[in-house]
Order: C-alpha cells, then sequence, then structure tokens
C-alpha cells in the first residue's frame, strides 16, 4: 500500500502538475482565440456571401420586373423566372413558376416573412448535406394612396454556399492546427518552466537528506533574488545554526561521558576497600546489637548498591567509547540460561522452558548481564509466575522473559530501554540505576549489529504482564561488532 502510495504521489508530483496546468492553460488561451477568430471570420465571410449574393439579385429582380403587370399570367411567370436563372422561382398567390427552387424546401418562417414584409429576407441552411442560402424578394407595388405595399408576387432564389463551406472548413482546420501547435509550445515551455523551478527544490531535497544523515556541512548555492533563492539562504542559515548547537550538544555529552567515566574509575578504587570494610562489618553486624547493627547494615546494602552503580556507568562508559567487544564461543544456550538463574537463586521462583541442544555463538557473559537483567526486572516488578522460554530456528534464537504482572505503561514501552528511565507511574519504584535495561540493550545491539531482525524489545501480553524478547543470531562472525 506505501509503495502504491509512493507512485501515485510521484505520478502528481510537482512537475506532472505544473505541466499541466500550463498545458491547460495554453489550451484555454489556445481554444479561445482560436474560437473566436473562427466566429468572427465565419461570420464575415458569411455576411461578404450575403452581399455578394443578395444585393445583385435583387437588383436584377427589380430591373426584369420593372413595369409588370398585375396579375401576371403562368408564361409570363415562367419567362421572368427562365431569366433570372435555373434556381429561382416566382410565386403569385396560387400561382408559380415551373422551375426554380422547390418550395417545400423553404421554411414557414421565411415564407411568412416574404409574404407580409417589404424588404428582402434570406436564410442559410443545410440541403440534403449542402449549404444553401434561400433568399425572398417581395415585389411591390405604388397604390393609388401613395404609399407602396405587397403586389403579392414573391420570388424566391436558392444560392448554393460551397466555397464559403469550404473556406470556413479550412478556417475551421487551421484553428485546430494552431491549438495543437500551441498545446505543444506549452508542454515544452512547461516543461523548460518546470526544470528551472524544480531544480531548486531538488537541489534543497537533496541537502535537506545530506543533513539528515548527519552532514551538518551542507549548504545551498544562492542563485539571484526571487524566493526560491530566499528559501536556499533560509537553509544555509538554519544547516549552520544547527551544525553550531549540534557541535555544543556533542561536545556536551562527550564531557558528560569523560566525566562519568572519570568519576566511575576514581570511585573504584575507594569502593573496593569499603567493600572489603562491609564484608567485616557483614560478619560483626550480629555482635554489635542495636543501631550499632542496624547502620552496619545499612552502610553494607548502601555500600554494595554504589558499587553496583558505579560497574554499570563503567559498562555504559565502555559502550559509549566504543570499547566494548564480544568474546564469542559456541555454547549450549540453555545450560547458559540456567547457570545464570542458578547463579542468583531464582531456580524455584522462574518457570523455564529451556529446550537442551540450541547452541548458538554468543558471548556468554553478555550473554549473562542480559538475561540477569530481564529475570531480576521480571521478579522485582512484574507478578509470579516469570517464565523464561527459548526458541530457534537455523538462523536465530529467541530467549523471552514474561511475567504476569500489570505490564507496561503504553507511554513507558518507547522509553523502556533508556538510561535511567524508571517507569514509576507503571510499576514500584525500581531500587536499581535506571541502567539495567540500558545495559541489556546495549549488549543485545553488540550480538545483532548490522542485523536488522535482531534486537531486544519490550511488549505486553494480551493476557496481562510485560514480555521480553533477545533476538540473536545463531552463526554471528566474530568481526560483526
Amino acid at each position: 500500500m506505501n509503495r502504491v502510495r509512493q507512485l501515485l504521489g510521484k505520478a502528481w508530483g510537482l512537475r506532472p502538475r505544473l505541466v499541466i496546468t500550463c498545458v491547460l492553460i495554453a489550451a484555454i488561451s489556445a481554444t479561445a482565440a482560436s474560437g473566436a477568430s473562427y466566429v468572427v471570420a465565419r461570420q464575415i465571410i458569411l455576411d461578404d456571401a450575403t452581399s455578394s449574393i443578395v444585393l445583385p439579385l435583387d437588383s436584377r429582380v427589380r430591373n426584369q420586373l420593372m413595369g409588370m403587370r398585375l396579375p401576371p399570367n403562368q408564361q409570363a411567370l415562367d419567362s421572368i423566372a427562365s431569366s433570372l436563372g435555373g434556381n429561382v422561382k416566382l410565386v403569385y398567390k396560387d400561382m408559380q413558376s415551373k422551375n426554380g427552387v422547390d418550395l417545400t424546401k423553404i421554411t414557414p418562417d421565411l415564407r411568412a416573412a416574404v409574404a407580409h414584409g417589404s424588404t428582402v429576407a434570406w436564410q442559410r441552411l443545410d440541403l440534403d448535406g449542402l449549404p444553401v442560402m434561400i433568399i425572398g424578394i417581395p415585389v411591390l407595388s405604388w397604390h393609388t394612396d401613395g404609399q407602396w405595399s405587397g403586389s403579392g408576387l414573391e420570388v424566391y432564389a436558392l444560392q448554393e454556399l460551397g466555397p464559403q463551406a469550404e473556406a470556413i472548413q479550412k478556417l475551421a482546420g487551421a484553428s485546430w492546427v494552431l491549438g495543437g501547435l500551441a498545446a505543444v509550445l506549452a508542454v515544452v515551455m512547461a516543461l523548460l518552466a518546470a526544470r528551472g523551478v524544480l531544480r531548486p527544490v531538488r537541489e534543497l531535497g537533496v541537502a535537506a537528506r545530506r543533513l539528515g544523515t548527519g552532514d551538518l556541512r551542507t549548504r545551498l548555492r544562492v542563485r539571484g533574488n526571487d524566493e526560491l533563492a530566499e528559501l536556499a539562504g533560509t537553509f544555509n542559515e538554519t544547516a549552520t545554526a544547527l551544525e553550531y548547537h549540534v557541535g555544543e550538544l556533542r561536545r556536551m555529552e562527550s564531557d558528560a561521558r569523560r566525566f562519568v567515566a572519570d568519576v566511575s574509575h576514581e570511585l573504584r578504587t575507594p569502593l573496593a576497600a569499603m567493600t572489603a570494610v562491609t564484608d567485616v562489618l557483614d560478619e560483626e553486624a550480629p555482635l554489635l546489637g542495636g543501631d550499632a547493627q542496624l547502620a552496619a547494615t545499612l552502610v553494607s546494602q548502601e555500600t554494595r548498591k554504589l558499587t553496583r552503580l558505579v560497574e554499570d556507568l563503567m559498562e555504559v562508559s565502555r559502550f559509549d567509547a566504543g570499547a566494548a567487544r564480544l568474546a564469542l564461543d559456541e555454547i549450549d544456550l540453555a545450560e547458559a540460561v540456567a547457570a545464570t538463574l542458578r547463579a542468583r537463586g531464582w531456580v524455584g521462583r522462574v518457570w523455564a522452558e529451556l529446550p537442551l541442544g540450541v547452541t548458538a555463538r554468543v558471548d556468554p557473559r553478555r550473554l549473562d548481564v542480559i538475561m540477569a537483567n530481564l529475570v531480576g526486572n521480571a521478579l522485582r516488578h512484574g507478578s509470579p509466575p516469570v517464565e523464561v522460554t527459548l526458541w530457534a530456528d537455523s538462523d536465530w534464537v529467541e530467549l523471552r522473559v514474561t511475567d504476569h504482572g500489570p505490564g507496561l505503561d503504553p507511554e513507558v514501552l518507547p522509553h523502556v530501554f533508556d538510561r535511567f528511565y524508571k517507569a514509576d507511574s507503571a510499576r514500584a519504584r525500581s531500587e536499581g540505576s535506571g541502567l539495567g535495561l540500558a545495559i541489556a540493550w546495549e549488549n543485545a545491539r553488540l550480538h545483532t549489529a548490522g542485523q536488522a531482525e535482531g534486537s531486544l524489545s519490550a511488549d505486553n501480553r494480551p493476557q496481562g504482564g510485560a514480555v521480553f524478547t533477545l533476538r540473536l543470531p545463531r552463526n554471528l562472525e566474530e568481526d560483526s561488532p
């Protein structure tokens, strides 16, 4: 579905939209101009044809009928019609000349206009697919009241408009050709415009991707003084500010990591001495009694917590410095996990489904750290039973640690492997350093470097409780980290 959306997005991108818009504008403009020119030219051609046909015919009719006695007889009608041309018909009341235009082809409107009018009338229409003009001329007579009025004699003539129709057809064809050429020119101009407009946009996209990958020295070349040049200048200013702030953050992060590493290193020696003293206090505490016994026990507990915190900080410092390395060995995973549970006294508190014979190349010490943190976290914050299961195929192994507690809040899941993050709102307050799961994740990452599918993940079970899944490759190479 995402692939289809990407293809649709490209098919309806800025370049196609720009080209289509230019073509539509050009097509509409060309069509409007060509259409207007066609209509005006057509009207001029038809008006010229009307003037060249109607006026001469009217003049001939009046010359031929001057002094004609009314009412005419059939012979007179035929004679005058013949002298005016083969397509002319004379009509006087119920009489009509033998030859000439067929009266059935003449519209009733034109007959009425001629019969009751005093001026020439005409109509343009198609007869059998041919454009023609039918002209009607009323013959007037002078009456004793001193006015001209209709004499009852009507003249009808049919004139073909073939040449004019051919000229109009050529004009229409020329309009279509010009419209097509305008559309082609619009496409070419639109492509050129799109290239000029979109080139800075493409450069901006490339620069943004480079900036996103961490190349903070990326800059754009500013051309001209238009909006795109202003956008390029703004991008450069933003990139400069981002480079500065990221540099400051990296420097501060580096100083903080170095400070933690230095402090942890300096604390190791006095903590080693304090640990030796706490061993003595643990042996002598029962003999002290009262507040002295409580104080000795408290000092011993807090010293061990501080020792674990310093050890965790030293481990995190090695990860940050890139100094952590794997010591791979082919081991039986079931035996390794069972040893982790036995070493911490969790055998009776954890239900384990560990089929024997599942081997993988891992770092045994780091696997022990991962499983100890996951199982210890489930025992402290979840509810029993805590389960450890092992699954494997030819390429991967999975170890899952599941509890039956309240589970992780959805807001906690994205941060569960963050350093010093404690899910106070989801579980009871942690007594640890907040680094256990972060160290487990870093150790898992060492095993899955370069393997997109391998990881350490956290989720909630549909039935309730949290589940942590460790997925490792079975045949990890020595140089994978």
